[in-house]
């Protein structure tokens, strides 16, 4: 039996329990790769405001529960502690970045959701609360000399995000000084970067208008950075094991996590692939910065510049003396990756990571049987086509329905398994494109298209209110719903019964039918939710 030596004593094979906000994010997915190969953990239970598909890797070895920390702030407390009740440690990494111009949601989001946290740690009697603070904690510097963890964290007064990560610091001063039982690690990285972010980062930072996939296709035209722009990083990976560390070791204060590599201009311009490098004043591309976010063809505000600019670099000499900690990839290197992940659109089925762009092609697109995939002659592809065809259709409609569902209903108590079967329903819609190409038969996109302005002229039901959300919505689309997966669900059974022959592994799609039957069971519940209150007089 493996035991692991911490401050608190020994904990054998298994023992620990850990809760996770947050575990379905950046840091989180990772985090849980890395928990799911430790030994000393014994289980872990991630909290997450949008759940993931908990059918996929890494998301099936973790239990969860759907929470929104922004809610009622009694109600939320009192279920964390219960929640957080017989845990080991609770790791805090929720944190929302969007919508970036609504400053209160953030704030409450943010910092106020650590103070429930925080509050919820201490009443449930959790002996260790490890939180997720940044290098854009601390105050601004003018200089490159690094700087350790005695660093004031007074954060730079021109970027939200700062002025909330330093405001979550003042909340676990407060806690450390109120509980000094509890031990607090406050985990403090540079710029994280994984390739299943790829899709993830621009949604974040730079909105729909800008051409990311450019990445794909070879070298931009140019690359332009502010002057004196210098940038640490770290893999999500070696953070993962930087928060492993942690809990194992449960050090007391504040951990800086970087790579040892500072990446400047001509760093980038290696990375990008890109000669023509040209370097701007900063005020230039705060002044360019600040008009393309006025106008909404950015979601970042100028207040990311800033903190990029005056953030300091991070000595993380305590991070590799008490907690043992080596990175494995350089700066550069998971800089490097995240862009291939742009440029591909790549992500996993999660609500902050899911992936842009259909799968690439490869050996593991599809479950095969066969060595080669294709139509065989005792079939007829022009009927198989259109009948593929025409559940991707119906696929595309589901799939914008499910989404508008989970982005809407999000006061429901049924959000969180709305947002997982949206993920899965994405990841079906997925396999019928990669299905299609693999037999070499066309998507018909043009009925795609059609589709989904059918589905968003459908959301136009007369349901006698015109503002607010009618009590019927609910009813109608968990009806409409049910009625898409029902469709779905023979979809793949047709499949399933031809899998043979089209050189694919029918138990892939057996499976996809008993998966059916479990969102079918979702949608039920919903439906019993809204039909118990369809036609009673609303407050």
């Amino acid at each position: 039996m493996t035991s692991i030596t911490t401050p608190e004593g020994t904990a054998e094979s298994g023992a620990l329990r850990v809760v996770v906000t947050g575990l379905s994010g950046n840091a989180g997915t990772a985090l849980l790769r890395a928990l799911s190969a430790e030994p000393v953990i014994g289980s872990v239970l991630g909290i997450a405001r949008r759940l993931p598909d908990r059918t996929a890797e890494p998301y099936r070895a973790a239990e969860w529960a759907a929470l929104d920390l922004t809610g009622e702030e009694d109600a939320v407390v009192e279920e964390l502690t219960r929640l957080f009740r017989g845990a080991d440690a609770v790791v805090h990494l929720a944190w929302l970045i969007q919508p970036n111009r609504d400053r209160e949601l953030l704030r409450t989001a943010n910092v106020e959701g650590t103070r429930r946290v925080a509050r919820a740690v201490a009443e449930a009697g959790v002996p260790h609360l490890v939180v997720a603070s940044s290098v854009g904690a601390y105050a601004p510097v003018h200089d490159d000399e690094p700087r350790d963890e005695s660093w004031p964290t007074d954060g730079i007064s021109t970027s939200h995000y700062s002025v909330d990560k330093a405001a979550q610091e003042a909340v676990l001063d407060e806690l450390e000084r109120d509980r000094p039982d509890v031990i607090v690690t406050r985990v403090r990285p540079s710029l994280v970067f994984q390739a299943d972010a790829g899709a993830e980062i621009p949604r974040l930072f730079l909105g729909p208008l800008i051409p990311v996939r450019l990445l794909r296709h070879g070298r931009l035209p140019a690359l332009t950075v502010p002057a004196g722009l210098r940038l640490q990083a770290v893999h999500s990976d070696d953070l993962a094991d930087a928060y492993r560390l942690a809990l194992l070791r449960r050090p007391r204060g504040a951990v800086n996590v970087a790579a040892p590599d500072v990446l400047r201009a001509q760093d980038l311009a290696r990375i990008v692939g890109n000669d023509r490098l040209v370097e701007v004043p900063p005020g230039v591309v705060r002044a360019a910065l600040a008009l393309a976010y006025d106008t909404h063809l950015v979601v970042a505000d100028p207040g990311w510049l800033d903190m990029a600019m005056g953030a300091p670099l991070l000595d993380t000499t305590r991070a590799t003396q008490e907690l043992g900690w080596t990175p494995r990839r350089t700066a550069a290197e998971a800089l490097e990756e995240l862009l291939q992940g742009m440029g591909q659109g790549q992500g996993v089925p999660s609500g902050p990571l899911h992936p842009a762009t259909t799968p690439a092609l490869g050996e593991e697109a599809l479950p095969r049987r066969a060595r080669h995939v294709s139509v065989p002659p005792t079939l007829d592809s022009e009927l198989l086509g259109l009948y593929l065809s025409d559940h991707l259709t119906g696929a595309t409609a589901g799939l914008g329905r499910i989404e508008r569902m989970a982005e809407a209903y999000q006061d429901l108590p049924l959000h969180g398994e709305l947002a997982e079967l949206a993920e899965q329903v994405r990841g079906e819609r997925d396999l019928y494109r990669v299905l299609l190409d693999y037999l070499h038969l066309p998507r018909r996109r043009h009925r795609q298209l059609l589709s989904g302005v059918a589905e968003r002229i459908g959301r136009l039901k007369l349901n006698g209110r015109v503002v607010e959300r009618s009590p019927l919505t609910v009813l109608l689309e968990a009806e409409l719903m049910r009625s898409a997966l029902v469709g779905k669900q023979a979809g793949w059974q047709t499949i399933a019964d031809h899998a043979e022959e089209l050189g694919l592994d029918p138990d892939r799609f057996v499976a996809l039918v008993e998966r059916t039957d479990r969102q079918i069971e979702t949608i039920e519940r919903l439906h019993a939710y809204a039909r118990a209150r369809a036609f009673r007089e609303q407050d």
